[in-house]
C-alpha cells in the first residue's frame, strides 16, 4: 500500500479531504474550496481550488477526472482530462472545469467537483534506434480501421 500525505490549507478546515464515496470506488472525490459561489457560464472554463496540497511516493501520479453526474446532468467536465499531478508537485491541487452545457452553473463551496485516481508510474528507459520492428498495423493512424 502506498502512503499519500495531505495538507489542508488554511481556511479550509470544513472542506473534506479526498475520500471514496463507496467501498469499491476507484476515485477519491474532490470538493470545491471556493470562498463564494463561482458561476461557470456555457463555454467558460475556470480553475477551482480544492483546499489541500499533497505528497505522494515517486512511484505514483494522481489523475483528475470528471464526475459522471456533473457531466451528465449539467455538462460540467474537466479539461485536460485526465489531468496529471506529478509526485514532486506540492502546490494546491486545483481542478480545471468547463461548462459544456446550455445553462450557467454555480459551483458552491464544498461541492464535489471531480475525482482523483492514483496510478503507478512505470520506470521507463528511452532508447533511440535506427529502425523499429514491423507490425501488421504498421503506420496506420487515425481512422485507419474504418471507424
Amino acid at each position: 500500500m502506498f502512503q499519500v500525505h495531505f495538507k489542508r490549507l488554511p481556511g479550509n478546515e470544513e472542506i473534506a479531504l479526498p475520500r471514496k464515496m463507496s467501498e469499491l470506488a476507484a476515485g477519491f472525490d474532490l470538493q470545491a474550496a471556493v470562498n463564494e459561489p463561482v458561476i461557470l457560464n456555457p463555454g467558460e472554463r475556470k480553475l477551482i481550488p480544492t483546499g489541500f496540497s499533497m505528497a505522494m511516493p515517486a512511484e505514483l501520479e494522481a489523475q483528475i477526472r470528471p464526475r459522471s453526474g456533473l457531466a451528465y446532468k449539467h455538462g460540467i467536465t474537466c479539461l485536460n482530462s485526465p489531468g496529471t499531478i506529478d509526485a514532486d508537485y506540492r502546490g494546491e491541487v486545483k481542478v480545471l472545469l468547463v461548462n459544456l452545457g446550455q445553462e450557467p452553473f454555480a459551483i458552491e463551496r464544498g461541492e464535489r467537483i471531480a475525482q482523483m485516481l492514483f496510478q503507478i508510474v512505470p520506470d521507463v528507459a528511452i532508447t533511440e534506434v535506427d529502425e523499429l520492428p514491423d507490425t501488421v498495423r504498421g503506420t496506420g493512424g487515425f481512422g485507419h480501421t474504418g471507424v
